[in-house]
């Protein structure tokens, strides 16, 4: 099932070269039997060689599926196979192509008092991780935080210092970086939050937002799971957090989770 956010028939395939190392490893493991990927590798030795470079423990497995495409591939067979791994991307294809598009998405219209409602937000200092186009981030700066936009996708890092200037967000800070490896000291911040960003790496990302927020500081994850009483839903549960669902217009509840850190 593919997301749709963007249509991607018009987009040159070279767009992949804006990916980064994260987004690397998730094709690494998802995609490396994908018969689709192996044409348009085949067909873009110059992004294969992107690939093995910036991913250089898979650069064996990315040239295995790239020599297991056929020879002498057709215009339509490449260009087909190109719009297909494209559609398997569609979020990354929105980042790196249009990420205003993202604003616009009808999902992202719920209310912002689902976020202000959790904590008071002015005059503290707030860590936004995996901060997208700001969604959670500019509801921070307008309720007088000093915001720090933490992003590893850099289309979206200079969309998001353009939407700052846009919106003369002036204590707005936008920083290259991954939940697992969040590039501040210790108790650095006031608040953390993050939007359906937590959850590929349970134990290393939770350890990460506890260091880097005060004592007595709060981590709120808003959405921060499908409304199911999943994984990663028990994780949080255990480990301490409170939870409240809501509706994201046009696709259903989501549950937001929020605690008081405590060390």
């Amino acid at each position: 099932m593919y997301l749709n956010w963007y249509k991607v028939e018009g987009v040159d395939f070279r767009n992949l070269f804006f990916l980064e190392k994260h987004n690397l490893y998730w094709l690494a493991e998802s995609m490396m039997e994908n018969r689709t990927l192996s044409i348009a590798l085949k067909a873009h030795p110059d992004l294969l060689w992107y690939f093995k470079r910036l991913l250089p423990q898979q650069a064996a497995a990315f040239q295995s599926i790239a020599d297991s495409a056929a020879d002498n591939l057709s215009a339509e067979e490449i260009r087909n196979a190109e719009v297909e791994v494209m559609k398997r991307i569609n979020d990354w294809i929105v980042y790196i192509v249009d990420p205003s598009s993202y604003d616009s998405l009808e999902f992202t219209k719920w209310d912002d008092k689902e976020l202000t409602e959790l904590a008071c937000f002015k005059d503290k200092r707030v860590i936004d991780l995996g901060a997208g186009t700001g969604r959670l981030s500019f509801i921070a700066a307008r309720e007088g935080a000093t915001v720090y936009a933490v992003e590893p996708v850099r289309t979206l890092r200079i969309y998001l210092k353009e939407k700052a200037h846009r919106l003369e967000a002036r204590k707005f800070f936008v920083v290259d970086g991954l939940i697992e490896d969040i590039p501040f000291e210790e108790d650095f911040a006031d608040i953390t939050i993050a939007g359906h960003t937590f959850g590929d790496f349970l134990e290393e990302e939770y350890a990460q937002m506890f260091r880097v927020t005060k004592d007595g500081g709060k981590i709120i994850l808003c959405p921060g799971n499908v409304d199911k009483d999943n994984e990663v839903h028990a994780f949080l549960v255990d480990k301490g957090f409170d939870w409240a669902r809501f509706e994201e217009p046009g696709a259903g509840y989501v549950r937001k989770y929020f605690m008081k850190v405590s060390k």
